[in-house]
């Protein structure tokens, strides 16, 4: 597993107004979405391409698109959804599947309570949203659901991640034969006793929604 910190000025401004408490939902849905943008630019450097002949208006060159089959980007519900429109934004012709997962508050452990994904991914680059890898648990399920279904290359895009949920992440991927990328805007400093991660930006989805009833 490679984890990637983007070091970026843009990035650090944005991730800056989001932790603040003071921020309100709307514009940390705006502040999210920006932020997903600038972290798929790095995200997408190893998106396929197949090269493509085109003729300028000046001469005959060669470029690339995008390889089929496109990649499928999927956002874990429900905060993942905050950062779907960043992602399409650079990269509007990938498919969209969607993943419910819950985390257990007690137990700390990820299960499924939705899907909307191909059954056959064999082949498929798969771009996971997910806003906080905190004990690592959710994106590991997530990871390995997509992979039993046959996608080879998982990218996984966070917001913030901490230490325990990376190493966490690493040890149940681990044996596994597909390359398992995290793209984030910073590392934080550890996780509290409730398992989110500090200094952190609180939870994500209420922040993105509110809180749900």
């Amino acid at each position: 597993m490679r984890t990637h910190v983007v070091d970026h000025p843009l990035v650090a401004h944005k991730l800056t107004h989001l932790r603040d408490e003071k921020t309100d939902s709307p514009t940390f849905r705006r502040l999210t979405d920006e932020l997903v943008t600038l972290l798929a630019y790095e995200a997408t450097r190893d998106v396929r391409v197949d090269p493509h002949d085109i003729v300028t208006p000046v001469a005959p060159t060669t470029g690339v698109t995008l390889a089929s089959p496109k990649p499928l980007v999927v956002p874990i519900l429900r905060a993942g959804l905050g950062m779907l429109d960043g992602m399409m934004r650079l990269l509007p012709t990938a498919e969209v599947g969607f993943l419910g997962m819950i985390r257990n508050e007690e137990t700390l452990q990820a299960s499924t309570y939705a899907e909307r994904l191909p059954e056959d991914l064999q082949g498929r680059q798969c771009y996971v949203l997910d806003p906080m890898l905190a004990t690592g648990g959710t994106l590991a399920a997530a990871i390995r659901f997509l992979t039993d279904r046959g996608a080879d290359h998982i990218t996984a895009i966070c917001l913030l991640a901490a230490p325990e949920g990376c190493a966490r992440l690493e040890q149940e991927l681990e044996g596994l034969d597909v390359p398992v990328t995290v793209v984030t805007a910073a590392m934080d400093e550890k996780l509290n006793e409730k398992g989110y991660i500090v200094p952190g930006l609180g939870d994500a989805g209420d922040r993105l929604y509110g809180v749900a009833g």
